[in-house]
């Protein structure tokens, strides 16, 4: 076997054809969503005045295991991908184990991370359908720059409602966004009647993405020929990030490089789902025995603290009912610095499959979460988003288990995003001044009082 190279790169030519439908395969399907009023199962003549109808059909897609990716999104997916699959060298000799780490490098563009993935799908599909323009919402910043830069492309204006917290935190995202055209407001904002409602509940908040999503879908609801555009949760963001999962797949055959565990970091649940579904494919059909692994923050535990219940998506109860992993839409979370995690649900999929034992999945804190990050820039040269950080601290536990037993396990992990933003972040754990916060079981109470009683 030649020596694997730092980084695997894949020609243009082998980049996928085809999205991987992860539903197509699964033994059984996550829940529908329920209409809130009538709580039926939602249809897609409901669904299509909010979303794209192309994005609706995708949504409800559970036959094909195979979704072909349009040529006017592979165009736009050539500025940038294929992206690498690298062997991390020098974090394996730091730590002196013996287990090989890999991990799919999605930071090469300038939005900073994966979320350009389906940005690009999405906004193509607007452009096809003649929709005039775009709402959505973004925590970190990382979405609302990668729809930016898709919106600037296919040429289609767009507003994006910014978690407060976030744009306090990260200036020069909204400076980002507002470069390539983008209308952006801090959410809660005084544009929107749920904007002005939940100010005057909570005058201090710093917000939360199910805030900032009901903001940005009332005002796709009001305007005329206007679709709201989600960058995670939903089914179809997940099957537009499987390009991630296949070409990794792709990257792993051409060196024979069979992972033990795959990690990534969780919040709504679209870069996880991206990189596991193909080999979750695979392991619901008995082809691998790979373990797959979420990690989530200490402050917004929905996985290893929520309930698998219907829930709302949105702070306004706006949007349909979703059964999944929710700490309620009233949950709100510690200003931490992930704000990308900062979501108080998970994807139906996601949810669906740790709930069926496929997925395990730990929270941690922030401050350890750095720790490691600390570590991965020195020796990586690769300055990490504190998002992505939380899979490098899964990889990094992974791996001094593997000191301690000797194993030779194949680690493999998701880097979603470059922290090139998140210096406030940064400069806080430098200067001993960042702060954990874990809730209460009382404070999780407060949000689980919140979750609709629908009955069975």
């Amino acid at each position: 076997m030649e020596k694997i190279p730092y980084k695997i790169y894949l020609s243009e030519d082998e980049m996928p054809k085809s999205w991987y439908n992860v539903k197509a395969v699964m033994k059984e399907l996550p829940d529908p969503f329920l209409h809130p009023g009538t709580l039926q199962p939602m249809t897609a003549d409901e669904l299509k005045p909010i979303f794209c109808d192309e994005l609706v059909d995708q949504e409800m897609n559970t036959k094909d295991e195979f979704i072909p990716i349009p040529e006017g999104v592979t165009d736009y997916y050539r500025m940038y991908r294929p992206s690498p699959l690298v062997r991390a060298y020098n974090l394996e000799k730091q730590l002196g184990t013996p287990a090989k780490i890999y991990f799919k490098f999605e930071g090469n563009n300038t939005s900073g991370s994966h979320k350009l993935n389906s940005a690009a799908a999405q906004v193509y599909y607007a452009k096809q359908q003649g929709i005039e323009s775009l709402t959505t919402e973004t925590g970190a910043g990382q979405w609302g720059s990668a729809l930016s830069m898709a919106c600037a492309y296919y040429g289609v204006p767009l507003d994006v409602f910014m978690v407060k917290i976030s744009s306090e935190q990260k200036p020069y995202r909204k400076v980002l966004m507002e470069t390539y055209g983008a209308k952006v407001h801090a959410s809660p904002s005084t544009e929107t009647a749920v904007g002005r409602r939940i100010l005057e509940e909570n005058p201090g908040t710093g917000g939360s993405l199910g805030c900032a999503i009901s903001e940005a879908l009332e005002t796709a609801m009001s305007r005329k020929n206007c679709r709201y555009v989600l960058g995670s949760v939903l089914d179809h963001v997940i099957l537009h990030q499987t390009v991630i999962g296949l070409e990794t797949q792709t990257a792993c055959e051409k060196y024979g490089i069979k992972p033990d565990v795959i990690i990534g970091c969780v919040g709504g649940g679209s870069n996880f789902g991206g990189l596991i579904a193909p080999f979750m494919g695979g392991r619901i059909k008995g082809e691998n025995s790979i373990e797959f692994v979420g990690i989530e923050p200490a402050s917004c535990p929905s996985l290893t603290r929520g309930r698998y219940a219907y829930d709302f998506g949105d702070t306004g109860k706006m949007t349909p009912l979703i059964r999944m992993y929710t700490l309620g839409s009233g949950f709100m979370p510690s200003p931490n610095h992930a704000g990308g995690l900062r979501y108080h649900g998970m994807s139906p999929i996601i949810s669906k499959l740790f709930h069926d034992g496929y997925i395990t999945a730990r929270s941690v804190e922030q401050s350890k979460v750095f720790d490691v990050a600390s570590i991965f820039a020195k020796c990586e040269g690769i300055l990490p988003a504190p998002e992505s950080s939380h899979a490098i601290y899964g990889a990094v536990e992974e791996a001094l288990k593997c000191k301690e037993t000797g194993e030779e396990k194949t680690i493999l992990f998701g880097l979603t995003g470059t922290g090139y933003f998140d210096m406030t972040a940064y400069m806080n754990y430098n200067s001993g001044n960042m702060v954990d916060h874990i809730p209460t079981d009382e404070d999780l109470e407060k949000g689980f009082a919140t979750i609709p009683d629908i009955g069975k």
